[in-house]
């Protein structure tokens, strides 16, 4: 991407070579004699750099500065300063400017400082690109909680979409971790059921007798503790949907009252005599394999396929690693205003070692991860630094070697064809890494002759 640089100076000869240097480099330059031009200027132009001088009438460099940390924090500001105000540039730098550069300007140090804060600035486009696509994605489709581009998701928000609004019961495997309930949320929120009962019930939370009146309720003095008559869960989402999650965790006798109720739409309280009708949608869910459980006598297979009508299955993070750049942008914003932090964006390296990451807790590790990194953020860009151990310890980012003396052209290279070898040839994933454009690596792929290692990989 071509980036905006804006040059303010009253003195003309610095602004314009200045101005010529960064053309020189391939920036698209705008020019202002004073602060209050470089306001217009600002509000007026898409402006990706500011660099200001500070002594400057009518609108001076500071008061700049101020200006553009308060209305624009992401844009950086670099401050040019003669040797006698390099105090004020530091305290400038305090009120947030980027960096400062003393005049006479050294135009390899310029040069060289633009780059690293424009590297930071397009950190943060990429994060608002991401951000964006992450509101486009649930404008366009009926349920914003569901978040993932891959195919596996695209295929499985069909599936919720074709069965939400019919009667059949729908079985939702998957890893822990993975989203099963969200899943599930959706389905009854697209379903005619959606303006009645929600019930959800964990079952692997509670022991087998409480089980029982948990979802089925009880009658007074049916049992040691039993003080008053209790509706259970069935009956509480009468006309509306029950989720059972870890179905695969409860017991025989239970199987067959939840049996009945599929079949008959009837069941009676624990020490009841009285036949209760419900009208309840059943939506499951298991990270077992219910199959295997049928084998070994634990789960039985006529319930099973009462359950199994529709089967969802939620692959783990690590089959659709194309999500990962857009959950992690979902969960920092939610994080960063949930911690009261200002975080925008993830660096390179950090963003690799979510990609190599095998993620064995799946989403809910992701979000753990992200709030972890927003927390020990000690900037506005979270960096390999951040991220917990376990994460940073499977991190091979580490390992491309650059020979000194190599050309930057050589290094660019270098560092593009080790990540294409790292996304094994998937272009989407090393632009991503890269924080670059698809089109731009692409470009870079054929001016450095890379498509062979593409092809290999």
């Amino acid at each position: 991407m071509k980036f905006n640089i804006l040059i303010v100076d009253d003195e003309k000869n610095i602004r314009e070579g200045l101005g010529q240097s960064l053309t020189m480099d391939g920036y698209k330059v705008y020019l202002a004699e004073n602060g209050k031009k470089g306001l217009e200027a600002i509000n007026s132009n898409d402006i990706d750099l500011v660099i200001t001088d500070l002594k400057m009438p009518e609108l001076s460099g500071e008061q700049l500065l101020k200006k553009v940390t308060s209305t624009n924090p992401n844009i950086p500001v670099i401050i040019l300063t003669g040797h006698g105000s390099i105090e004020t540039a530091v305290n400038a730098m305090r009120d947030g400017a980027f960096d400062f550069l003393t005049k006479p300007v050294n135009l390899d140090r310029l040069s060289l400082l633009v780059k690293r804060a424009l590297s930071s600035r397009q950190l943060v486009l990429k994060h608002r690109e991401l951000e964006e696509e992450v509101k486009r994605l649930s404008s366009r489709q009926k349920f914003s909680s569901i978040i993932g581009k891959s195919a596996q998701m695209r295929k499985i928000l069909e599936i919720i979409d074709q069965v939400a609004d019919t009667k059949a019961s729908v079985l939702i495997t998957g890893e822990s971790g993975v989203g099963k309930e969200l899943v599930a949320d959706a389905i009854h929120n697209l379903s005619r059921r959606r303006d009645n009962s929600f019930i959800k019930v964990h079952c692997a939370a509670l022991s087998e007798n409480l089980l029982e009146s948990e979802l089925f309720g009880h009658e007074k003095g049916s049992f040691t503790g039993a003080i008053a008559r209790k509706r259970g869960r069935f009956e509480l989402a009468d006309k509306g949907t029950i989720f059972l999650d870890e179905i695969g965790e409860i017991n025989q006798s239970v199987q067959i009252k939840i049996l009945r109720v599929l079949q008959e739409k009837k069941f009676e309280r624990v020490g009841g005599e009285d036949t209760i009708d419900v009208d309840v949608r059943i939506i499951s869910a298991t990270n077992k394999d219910l199959k295997d459980e049928i084998e070994k006598g634990a789960f039985r297979e006529d319930l099973f396929y009462r359950l199994n009508v529709v089967n969802i299955h939620v692959p783990p993070l690590r089959e659709r690693k194309e999500d990962i750049s857009l959950l992690a942008a979902a969960f920092l914003k939610e994080l960063s205003e949930e911690n009261g932090k200002k975080i925008d964006g993830i660096d390179p390296k950090a963003y690799l070692a979510l990609y190599e990451y095998n993620w064995p807790g799946n989403i809910r590790e992701l979000r753990n991860c992200i709030e972890s990194s927003v927390v020990m953020c000690k900037g506005n860009i979270i960096s390999l630094e951040d991220m917990p151990p376990s994460i940073t310890a499977e991190s091979s980012s580490d390992y491309i070697k650059l020979t000194p003396g190599i050309t930057l052209e050589d290094a660019e290279k270098e560092v593009i064809r080790m990540t294409l070898i790292h996304q094994k040839g998937n272009k989407t994933k090393t632009a991503e890494v890269l924080g670059i454009g698809r089109k731009t690596l692409h470009r870079k792929i054929q001016e450095y002759q890379l498509e062979a290692v593409e092809a290999k990989v």
